[in-house]
């Protein structure tokens, strides 16, 4: 018996697949490797394979049987807001398309678990606000769209597959739980901070004329090892019970800017750089924090790490993995 993961050697994937194993989960991945690293899961057998190509669904079949796999984690998909506005086609036939064929393979394997990496991006430009999972779902750019699309799939196989599945809406993911699983590619707000400082330049802040309370896009970041914790547990909670589909929050109930987290990571950078405004991002709202109540109403899972351990930990990992870089 083991635990299929796709998108394993992912920065987010990398931190399940290490806590799975050091509880003795037997584990294989699927990645592409475009993002994802081998060198984060050297002990851990790895598939190079794009879920998305038509071709994938035998093998990836073939892998479920093999392996004797009994759940999946799906990780696996692309997730730049900016590029799926630039690309809305291409994202879908890589989110949703992968998604699918990863779905018939499962039902022909008779595989019946899985838990979905979603998005808050579902919710698009709510209201001010802590936002439950009863929100409106109104995307504003095609990556939501894609992730919305993949809960409706996924809710739609629970019914016709008899899957046990549940999609998690992911807010702000950053930190490292081990200094070597850090966040290496420049998508996200504080490795793309720390790529501006490094080269003693400003980090950019893309508009400061929303309507929050410093002009700054409101998040709310999540430890990745909270995540990850989340993951395990909501994969635990479908051993047992009917057919059903699940849809949780992962997050703090916290909001900070972007103008206040860059403050927290120049600290401890110990650098003095003052932000470059530019325009906004096309599909980035204003607000986005969780109301996270109904995952530690159903499964006993609440975050744990604050801002300051997310910054510091991801600021180690970034010296960490520059320095491994440099002796290579």
């Amino acid at each position: 018996m083991s635990i299929l993961i796709t998108g394993g050697a992912g920065y987010i994937g990398s931190h399940v697949a290490r806590l799975l194993r050091d509880r003795g989960d037997e584990i294989v991945i699927v990645d592409d490797l475009i993002t994802g690293n081998r060198e984060r899961v050297p002990d851990i057998p790895i598939i190079e394979l794009d879920l998305a190509h038509a071709d994938s669904i035998g093998t990836v079949e073939a892998i479920l049987r093999e392996y004797s796999v009994t759940s999946v984690f799906h990780f696996a998909g692309r997730k730049q807001v900016g590029e799926s506005v630039i690309r809305p086609a291409w994202y879908y036939q890589q989110n949703v398309g992968a998604l699918a064929n990863l779905l018939i393979a499962m039902e022909a394997a008779e595989v019946s678990r899985i838990v979905f990496s979603s998005s808050a991006a579902v919710y698009g430009a709510p209201d001010n606000g802590l936002i439950p999972e009863t929100a409106r779902t109104e995307p504003i750019n095609p990556y939501g769209e894609s992730k919305l699309a993949g809960e409706w799939l996924i809710s739609g196989a629970a019914t016709a597959q008899k899957l046990r599945a549940a999609s998690l809406r992911y807010f702000n993911v950053a930190g490292a739980g081990w200094a070597e699983l850090g966040d290496t590619a420049v998508l996200n707000l504080v490795p793309m901070v720390f790529d501006r400082i490094v080269q003693g330049l400003p980090p950019i802040i893309f508009g400061d004329d929303y309507l929050t309370t410093d002009g700054t896009c409101v998040r709310d970041f999540i430890h990745v090892l909270d995540l990850a914790d989340a993951h395990v547990a909501t994969m635990d909670s479908l051993k047992d019970g009917p057919p059903r589909h699940e849809v949780y929050n992962v997050g703090t109930g916290f909001g900070a800017s972007v103008r206040e987290m860059i403050r927290s990571i120049l600290t401890a950078a110990a650098m003095d750089l003052t932000p470059e405004i530019r325009g906004r991002r096309a599909g980035d709202p204003g607000s986005v924090v969780a109301d996270p109540v109904a995952i530690e109403l159903a499964l006993g899972w609440k975050s744990k790490r604050g801002i300051d351990e997310i910054v510091t930990s991801a600021w180690e990992s970034f010296l960490y993995n520059r320095m491994s870089k440099r002796l290579h």
